[in-house]
């Protein structure tokens, strides 16, 4: 076995692989905005960003549980992305650290500092992302795009380039580790094809097999089902689940709520930029102040239900309202 498979598929020290101990754990927890975890894999301190006078996001304390399949969920517009960019080095928080003086803003990940972090660095800290529109290099193969993925190529060296033999064993690991990972997503018979050719459902799933390329400690999914074909959509909740089965934390954003209630081991929520709400799925769910976010005041659905909201939650919205008014004018 190559060394790429063996870092793959090795134990990892102190990960919960028992999921229903893991989730019995869980409940143990206060259901409260920023409870404190046994054991976070990212922790996050007094972030804010602004744009002008606007507050997109301004999160005081939050802690991702090492294991779990944590779930970010709220309405559009409550800085859920914007987060996602701030923490993986694609944004910088309005209060960030400079280096004499700056604001207080601080999180970090498998206990390592990210205040002065760039993306590239995050990633190769083990914390990779996805984006809401695929970022697939259109006129590369799927293969080409996931040996971009991966991470410590020393072929990238300019020098060590030049001497093929230092980077040659290290290059057929990655297209070894690639088409393991396309015939697992069930995209081997694309490894050819150019990205751009690819559906919108197989665009993400090379992006989620893309992220995995550099074996990554956490995968943070940002809307992993906006725009998939229902077709694909149980085949990325069983790769989702997997993921976290074989040692990999996943925190994703999603507006279908029948999904993460069915997927999600603890969900947190977000409103007007800041947590309003963390606990286990069917709490959250049924929480006045999750329900007032999403519905307003007039609503009291478990937002779970088959009854209630999903995807399309807005324009049912909508009719219900309509439906009230004019019964109150009758």
């Amino acid at each position: 076995m190559s060394d790429a498979a063996i870092r793959s598929n090795a134990p990892i020290e102190g990960y919960p692989y028992d999921r229903e101990a893991l989730r019995a754990e869980l409940r143990t927890l206060a259901q409260v905005p920023g409870v404190a975890k046994r054991d976070p894999i990212l922790t996050v301190d007094r972030i804010e960003r602004r744009f002008g006078g606007m507050t997109a996001v301004n999160v005081a304390h939050l802690e991702v549980p090492r294991g779990a399949i944590t779930a970010l969920i709220g309405p559009n517009g409550a800085g859920k992305t914007t987060f996602f960019n701030l923490i993986t080095g694609f944004d910088q928080p309005s209060n960030a650290q400079k280096l004499i003086g700056g604001g207080d803003a601080k999180w970090s990940f498998n206990g390592k500092d990210l205040r002065r972090t760039g993306a590239s660095q995050a990633a190769r800290a083990g914390m990779v992302r996805t984006f809401q529109l695929t970022k697939a290099l259109s006129r590369m193969t799927v293969l080409e795009n996931m040996l971009i993925g991966a991470n410590n190529q020393p072929g990238e060296n300019i020098f060590v380039g030049l001497i093929p033999p230092l980077w040659q064993a290290r290059e057929r690991e990655n297209v070894e580790r690639a088409k393991e990972l396309l015939t697992r997503f069930k995209l081997d018979a694309k490894s050819k094809d150019m990205a751009g050719d690819l559906s919108g459902g197989q665009k993400k799933l090379l992006e989620m097999a893309r992220a995995l390329m550099s074996n990554p400690a956490m995968i943070m999914l940002d809307e992993p089902m906006a725009g998939v074909n229902p077709a694909l959509t149980q085949s990325l909740l069983d790769h989702i689940q997997a993921l976290r089965d074989e040692g990999t934390t996943v925190l994703f954003v999603e507006h279908d709520m029948h999904m993460v209630r069915h997927i999600s081991d603890w969900v947190v929520v977000m409103a007007q930029g800041e947590v309003i709400a963390e606990g286990l799925p069917e709490e959250v769910m049924t929480s006045q102040a999750v329900v007032d976010a999403y519905l307003g005041a007039h609503h009291d659905k478990d937002l779970g239900d088959d009854d209630a909201i999903n995807t399309g939650f807005m324009r049912a919205i909508a009719t219900e309202i309509a439906d009230e008014i004019e019964e109150e004018t009758r």
